[in-house]
């Protein structure tokens, strides 16, 4: 009796596969369909959430190789229905990185989104940002505006979480009180 093969699954492996093909040169790591937010290495991390530059193409290369548009290269010359899809998936994608780095720092315990492989993200973006982007992460106990925050709105605690973000940007990872 023959093999039952998963034509649709080989598919997408090979379209995953070519996704992060240039992750795995640029950053020398093997990333794949199950890749999380928390499986990317600091010094990745630190590259990709900076939302310009090199790390913005990364981003878009991905999202673009998963939604079938092609090479991150090619984003501006996309149709503005296609670039605004991009754009909604890589915001998504790039909040989910700067949380997870944030969290690395022992400034956040956890966000919204933790869960899910960057493919997931990008995939089933309509039925997951909704929700996610209506939460916020949790403040950490340890961080110093941690009693602050518990006195705060929602709306208010977004904020405060947007405004470290910056201050996140600039500073390293200390390995001795991560690890």
């Amino acid at each position: 009796m023959g093999e039952i093969i998963d034509l649709r699954g080989a598919a997408l492996e090979l379209k995953i596969k070519k996704a992060y093909r240039n992750w795995n040169s640029r950053f020398n790591t093997q990333y794949h369909l199950g890749t999380k937010a928390q499986d990317i290495g600091n010094e990745a991390l630190k590259f990709l959430i900076q939302g310009k530059g090199e790390g913005l193409f990364y981003i878009y290369d991905l999202i673009m190789h998963i939604e079938g548009l092609g090479s991150g290269a090619h984003f501006y010359e996309l149709p503005p229905e296609q670039k605004m899809r991009v754009i909604d998936r890589f915001l998504l994608i790039l909040d989910i990185l700067r949380f997870e780095y944030m969290k690395r720092l022992g400034w956040i315990k956890d966000y919204p989104g933790q869960e899910y492989t960057l493919v997931d993200l990008i995939l089933s973006y309509e039925q997951l940002a909704p929700s996610l982007q209506a939460q916020i992460p949790s403040l950490s106990r340890n961080h110093p505006l941690y009693q602050k925050f518990c006195l705060l709105n929602y709306k208010e605690k977004e904020i405060l979480i947007r405004k470290l973000i910056p201050k996140a940007l600039n500073t390293d990872i200390d390995y001795s009180t991560t690890l």
